[in-house]
């Protein structure tokens, strides 16, 4: 009787998981976010920056029969924060809604399974968002120039101070969005802030106590406000609107971690 011999051994090494894909890298991964973002929205845009607006506007001409027109500091507030109020109403408070429903509905686990940093989501998004309310800020800027008895040469400012803005107020927003524990929570926080930008930014300084005025230090878009209004003067203060947005842009910075943060933090629960 022959004996089965077992077949020969072959020098095999043990078959381990296959490597996964490198994670794209930062700025790759951030535009096609914004790219993602600016697609996805494009519906929209029309109605959002038309509510924006009609909003800010209407706030003018409620203030114009308040304020006098002419070279006042009272005038200038008020354009100046009705200007930055389109950039709130986007990137603070619709921000807000719009990371709270994703973190309510499961949406962030889309993002999760992408290969893509958390801060590029972040700031994909938020950028997206915040390239919305360039037209209607400028639309408001000129109307309330116009209405106020303010100069048209400075509007370029803008084009500074919405970016910054943007970003301070965005990383708010979805930080409140993504911190809240329940959707509802997330729409109120978002509402808040656009009513404080609002009321701390529109209405005149000379008329608000000192303990509001502390508060009006710690919004973000006070900052951008004040580089605006500054502008309105006829001897503008350069030096300072500098400072202003450069206050700005280190709230941004600070902002847009602490919603990076906060994306990790609802993503890893």
């Amino acid at each position: 009787m022959t004996l089965l011999s077992a077949p020969p051994r072959t020098d095999r090494t043990t078959a381990g998981p296959a490597p996964l894909a490198p994670a794209a890298r930062l700025l790759p991964a951030l535009a096609a976010v914004y790219r993602a973002q600016l697609a996805r929205a494009r519906v929209a845009r029309i109605p959002l920056l038309f509510v924006a607006t009609f909003q800010s506007v209407g706030i003018l001409v409620m203030m114009r029969g308040v304020v006098e027109a002419g070279q006042s500091s009272a005038a200038r507030s008020v354009v100046a924060g009705s200007s930055v109020l389109v950039v709130a109403f986007v990137a603070l408070n619709l921000l807000a809604q719009y990371f709270g429903k994703l973190r309510a509905t499961g949406g962030l686990d889309h993002y999760a399974t992408l290969p893509v940093p958390a801060a590029s989501v972040v700031l994909g998004t938020a950028a997206a968002y915040a390239s919305f309310t360039l037209p209607g800020t400028v639309a408001t800027a000129a109307v309330g120039a116009v209405m106020f008895g303010l100069p048209l040469g400075q509007l370029w400012v803008l084009l500074a101070v919405v970016p910054l803005a943007g970003a301070a107020l965005s990383g708010l927003g979805a930080a409140c969005g993504l911190l809240a524990p329940r959707q509802e929570i997330a729409t109120m926080l978002g509402q808040l802030g656009m009513s404080a930008a609002l009321l701390l930014g529109v209405l005149p300084v000379d008329h608000l106590p000192q303990p509001v005025l502390w508060l009006r230090d710690l919004l973000p878009s006070t900052y951008g406000v004040e580089a605006f209004a500054r502008t309105f003067a006829p001897d503008p203060d350069w030096a300072m609107v500098l400072v202003d947005l450069g206050v700005c842009a280190g709230v941004g910075v600070l902002s847009l971690g602490v919603a990076t943060w906060a994306y990790r933090r609802a993503v890893a629960r």
